[in-house]
């Protein structure tokens, strides 16, 4: 007689899992930084699927990314509903929360505080800039004691001449008073090597500062975990 296979057994859902170890009481008694990367990823979730349970659906996500949420975070929405039990609504929350967790690391700026190094933009504008898949480029409006003041994005895609235009550049400057401004976009490619167009539009946004009298101090480029700043590199 052949022997009986054994028998198939489904995942625990996140239900039948003892209250102490859910991750959303978890969270609630020891903190969000006791949770795993996949059991807060299970909280954004919120339910698995019939084969699944919330934290195996998780466990997908990342294991797709090879753990990294940066790489999560690099991709559009839509490439997260490959994983299954993933649709748009929950994909959308995960890249939400990723968002927030750049905006979150950008407010480590002391506020009102001056900026003295290309690094304090760096320490700034890098959480959100170094991972985008596009380029954007933004200006920094400083105050008289070179504090940030705002932080206009001027345009997003690849960046030409024709697209940083001085009256985009400057028009917001003018309008709140700019002592000066400071320049900056990232490089999707991670390497923050300025290219000829950079050093074009660079040099062409120095000569119309000038001549409104609201100095360009830098153009600092993004990479990924590296910059460039055209002050530093003596070319501006």
């Amino acid at each position: 007689m052949a022997a009986s296979l054994p028998a198939v057994t489904s995942p625990l859902a996140i239900r039948e899992i003892p209250r102490s170890e859910r991750p959303r009481e978890r969270l609630v008694s020891l903190g969000a930084s006791a949770l795993s990367t996949a059991e807060l990823l299970a909280v954004l979730l919120g339910s698995g699927t019939t084969n699944q349970s919330t934290l195996q659906v998780a466990q997908q996500i990342l294991g797709g990314a090879s753990g990294s949420l940066r790489r999560i975070a690099m991709h559009p929405v839509a490439a997260l509903t490959a994983t299954h039990g993933v649709g748009i609504a929950r994909a959308v929350t995960v890249h939400a929360a990723l968002e927030l967790g750049r905006r979150l690391a950008a407010e480590v700026r002391e506020d009102g505080a001056p900026v003295r190094f290309p690094r304090d933009i760096v320490r700034f504008f890098a959480p959100r800039l170094e991972d985008l898949p596009v380029e954007e480029f933004h200006v920094a409006i400083m105050d008289a004691q070179h504090r940030l003041e705002r932080d206009v994005t001027i345009t997003r895609g690849i960046l030409t001449s024709s697209l940083v235009h001085p009256r985009e550049v400057f028009r917001e400057a003018i309008a709140e008073r700019a002592a000066s401004v400071i320049l900056v976009h990232n490089h999707p490619s991670g390497d923050s090597t300025p290219s000829d167009e950079d050093r074009s539009i660079t040099e062409q946004l120095v000569a119309a500062g000038k001549l409104l009298d609201i100095p360009v101090h830098d153009h600092v480029i993004i990479g990924r975990g590296r910059y460039t700043s055209f002050a530093e590199a003596g070319l501006i």
